[in-house]
């Protein structure tokens, strides 16, 4: 079984808004997360889940149909599967909240010759979306891969206080042949779990509003 490719870290640079001093201190009551609306190829209705950690510092996405792939077997359209989540996120008053690290895990099974990328990024409704982060990993592979982008607290963006503003999020799974051979190999890269393993987790940075 061949290794995963080490995960990339990226920084994005972003401008925060007036207010109190940023940190993960999050707030003490428990907050929900509602799921308006859920697009794309790679998350068909239903197959998408959002939940919040118990302590407040994170939550996660866990999808059950995201798989993309190529070769014996696939669609020339299953080579690239993709999803826009569009959520309400109901943040405890006095307090806004931005993105500080994106940890996306999933599985890929890639022949000699072709590669596999994840591809995201996110943004408030109404606000410019951060620049798309990519992790490319390289056949032959057959492993668990792990991806985080990270960003400085000083440099996250965060909801406007006292404006509820939805969280939008796209990921994107591509799966390139390359030099491999389709008709006689199938090449996939997928984020879909059964039991929860392959989640993606948004870590939260909060902030107290004026």
């Amino acid at each position: 079984m061949f290794s995963a490719l080490a995960a990339t870290a990226l920084a994005m640079s972003i401008v925060i808004p007036p207010g109190g001093a940023p940190g993960t201190t999050p707030p003490p009551d428990h907050f929900t997360i509602d799921v308006v609306t859920v697009n794309g190829s790679g998350c068909p209705a239903g197959t998408a889940a959002v939940a919040v950690s118990p302590d407040n510092k994170a939550f996660t996405v866990t999808y059950s149909d995201f798989l993309a792939q190529v070769g014996v077997g696939a669609t020339p359209t299953d080579f690239r599967k993709n999803c826009q989540l569009n959520l309400r996120i109901n943040a405890p008053s006095g307090f806004t909240y931005g993105i500080a690290q994106a940890d996306y895990r999933g599985f890929a099974a890639l022949a000699k010759g072709a590669s596999g990328t994840e591809r995201a990024n996110y943004y408030f409704q109404g606000m410019s979306p951060t620049a798309y982060t990519s992790h490319t990993y390289n056949g032959p592979l057959e492993d668990s891969w792990q991806a985080t982008d990270e960003t400085d607290l000083i440099s996250v963006v965060y909801s406007p206080c006292g404006e509820k503003r939805h969280f939008n999020i796209n990921t994107e799974l591509r799966v390139n042949v390359g030099t491999s051979d389709p008709k006689t190999t199938t090449s996939f890269m997928m984020m879909d779990s059964t039991d929860g393993n392959f989640s993606t987790t948004y870590h939260f940075a909060w902030k107290t509003c004026p």
